[in-house]
């Protein structure tokens, strides 16, 4: 069961469109941490992520420290018990512009409901060794600097048969300086 790291990113990207109205709560520009748990329908995804976390912690401690950085250098990392955390940094000209960063191949839709609610919706055709997904998913944005939402992916295990993968979500503004983290719709170097 392989998830693309990149479908993450989308599920948390995909919290910085915000609707148009007055009552409107915008997020803040700058660097944001998403952490949020997966669950999946076979139960695949939860397996490979403990036995990801188990082979971690059985590394020569050099060698899980680099693996640490190695996903450091990424922006992504795991919490005990199969979580993941993104950073991301959104740009004001990304949280002005409504814009949601997305993987080439995917589509989205987004719909406003209300002020501070927004549902959305993608395709991606896959590609790479990755396989075609889609999701639907709502997010609350609580303040400019917290937000949290729940998403449905629908995709393809690597035996062909189908999978449904619920994330939970949560969001936290970490400060208006990105550091060595890249704007998401700027390619990284």
């Amino acid at each position: 069961m392989r998830i693309a790291p990149w479908t993450l990113a989308l599920a948390a990207a995909s919290v910085f469109a915000s609707a148009a109205t007055a009552q409107t709560t915008k997020l803040r520009p700058g660097l944001w941490e998403h952490s949020g748990t997966m669950k999946s329908q076979s139960g695949q995804m939860e397996a490979a992520m403990a036995e990801m976390q188990k082979s971690l912690a059985s590394m020569p401690p050099d060698q899980a420290r680099q693996m640490r950085e190695m996903m450091a250098q990424q922006s992504v990392g795991m919490t005990p018990g199969g979580g993941h955390v993104v950073r991301l940094c959104m740009t004001q000209q990304d949280v002005d512009m409504d814009q949601i960063p997305t993987q080439e191949g995917c589509t989205q839709k987004v719909e406003r409901v209300g002020g501070n609610t927004i549902k959305v919706s993608f395709q991606c055709k896959g590609g790479k060794g990755e396989p075609p997904s889609s999701g639907e998913g709502t997010v609350s944005i609580e303040s400019p600097t917290a937000y949290s939402g729940k998403h449905r992916f629908n995709t393809t295990q690597e035996n062909g048969r189908p999978e449904q993968i619920d994330m939970v979500q949560k969001g936290r503004w970490l400060g208006a300086d990105c550091g060595q983290v890249k704007p998401f719709n700027q390619p990284k170097r």
